[in-house]
């Protein structure tokens, strides 16, 4: 193939040098149609297959492969021919080829049929348009492998983004994670986009109109946004966030990252947001944090309060003074046992209410079949029977993670009392874990334990001092009057009790 060094030789010596064709072809050794050619464009020739290669096993059998690619096209989506299907039906027919033939053939034809993906470029005004999306990522909490489910939004003029993990995608998860991306951002965009995911749709009616739930809607009337959501199946209708899903994947939770509670994994990602904004990206005119500051003042300013990320729902207390969510069972006091009760439900926290009164608060569990107690439920059943202080569940899982000193108390109190006021007093002093912080009570009871004050009195004592310490008297400065340093240090002259008592016995 003539190379473009010699397509220049040919038109330098045609149009420079005015030599004719055949002149030319003569001197430099190539065809007059090659000359020609040379003339009429200075790029190079492309090679052009003529005509089709041969193919002695394969060729008798690609009108059918092509009848079968057809075919395919008019069946349901997930169920077309694949190559190697395709491949065993040709088989059955007599082809004795291979499959990778076959494999290569129908992938060509696919190829050149395949419609490329355009898209068309977007810009956005600030404040007004943000896109959500959830992703998953594996993290480590409380030394236990769990599955994260990673809420993203992302601001579509600065490009901002943040990120929150919960153990579930659950509604209140997807309101609390609202709550904190709209904090976190200074403002409410005025449009949200998302799928069409199940805590916001509940039906997708004929065209772009959505059934939505109706927790959702009174959310979004609170913060006052509106809810956009794409063509099902048309993720690029939000392709920002999809983007950003796999970016706060790649770059904030590799390597897999270790916390010790759900709110340390959140606060590492919050912090990786912050730290992420201070980029620049191709094509914008400014670093995100700067945008995002010019962001924030288009956004529709933040209610007076949060929106209760939560939902309730009613549940009855059994006799065991239990309620249960989704098969875990979490305690109440024992006097609300076989009540109606009405439980709140939140992202890390479960609250049990008696008509709006707040009656217990559990973390919240995301294992099955497990029992929640809080210990002080139970102290008032306790000290009616105190013949159950040995079994008792909630106490025996307390005991296990008390300080010593209680046990060392517990001790004295029943070698003092054996006949079971010593315990009954015991259950008085963890009783004050209802008035005084936990830390506070286990310091007072090692102390009472050290000076041999174990008792509840002792305990008590030790509480009021430590949460009204004695005033300290600053000394007084004498220095303006030093005739006075010497008041109150003199020597004690005992001669003149002496003559004190003279003095009485004389009258």
């Amino acid at each position: 193939m003539i190379q473009v060094e010699e397509i220049e030789q040919l038109r330098r010596a045609y149009f420079i040098e005015g030599h004719s064709i055949r002149a030319i072809a003569r001197r430099y050794r190539h065809g007059r149609r090659v000359v020609r050619r040379a003339i009429a464009s200075a790029e190079p020739p492309r090679y052009c297959l003529q005509a089709k290669r041969p193919a002695p096993v394969l060729g008798p059998y690609q009108d059918r492969i092509d009848e079968l690619l057809a075919e395919s096209e008019h069946q349901p989506r997930k169920q077309r021919y694949t190559a190697r299907r395709i491949f065993h039906m040709l088989q059955a027919e007599g082809y004795p080829g291979s499959e990778s033939t076959v494999r290569r053939y129908v992938g060509r034809q696919r190829q050149a049929q395949r419609q490329p993906d355009v898209f068309l470029p977007l810009e956005f005004d600030p404040g007004r348009d943000a896109q959500v999306d959830w992703g998953e990522a594996q993290v480590v909490v409380d030394d236990e492998p769990v599955t994260a489910q990673v809420f993203v939004m992302r601001l579509n003029y600065s490009k901002a983004r943040f990120a929150v993990a919960y153990p579930h995608q659950q509604q209140d998860a997807f309101l609390d994670a609202h709550n904190r991306a709209f904090h976190f951002f200074g403002g409410v965009p005025h449009r949200l986009s998302y799928d069409n995911l199940t805590t916001a749709v509940h039906s997708i009616l004929e065209g772009h109109h959505r059934q939505e739930q109706q927790g959702f809607i009174a959310f979004r009337s609170h913060y006052l946004f509106e809810s956009h959501y794409c063509t099902p199946g048309q993720a690029h209708e939000k392709g920002g966030v999809e983007n950003d899903v796999g970016y706060v994947r790649r770059n904030f939770l590799v390597p897999v990252p270790r916390a010790e509670s759900w709110e340390a994994l959140n606060q590492q990602l919050l912090e990786s947001c912050l730290r992420d904004s201070n980029r620049r990206l191709q094509g914008q005119p400014d670093t995100i944090a700067a945008m995002w500051q010019q962001e924030r003042a288009c956004l529709l300013p933040l209610p007076a309060h949060d929106y209760p990320a939560c939902s309730s729902r009613p549940v009855k207390a059994n006799s065991y003074s239990l309620v249960t969510f989704q098969t875990n069972r979490y305690s109440v006091p024992v006097t609300h046992a076989g009540r109606q009760l009405v439980l709140r439900v939140f992202p890390f926290h479960v609250e049990v209410l008696a008509l709006d009164q707040v009656i217990a608060s559990h973390r919240r569990c995301f294992r099955r079949e497990q029992t929640v107690y809080d210990p002080l439920h139970y102290l008032p059943l306790l000290a009616q029977r105190p013949g159950a202080f040995e079994h008792a569940a909630p106490l025996r899982r307390w005991r296990a993670e008390w300080p010593p000193a209680y046990e060392a108390l517990l001790t004295a109190l029943q070698s003092r009392d054996p006949d079971g006021q010593g315990l009954r007093e015991f259950l008085h002093i963890l009783n004050l874990h209802r008035d005084y912080p936990a830390d506070q009570v286990a310091q007072a009871v090692q102390q009472a334990v050290a000076l041999g004050a174990a008792h509840l009195d002792g305990v008590l004592l030790f509480l009021r001092q430590h949460a009204c310490p004695p005033d300290t008297v600053a000394a007084l400065d004498l220095s303006a009057s030093p005739h006075l340093q010497q008041v109150g240090n003199y020597a004690v002259d005992l001669a003149r009790y002496d003559q004190l008592c003279q003095q009485r016995g004389a009258q």
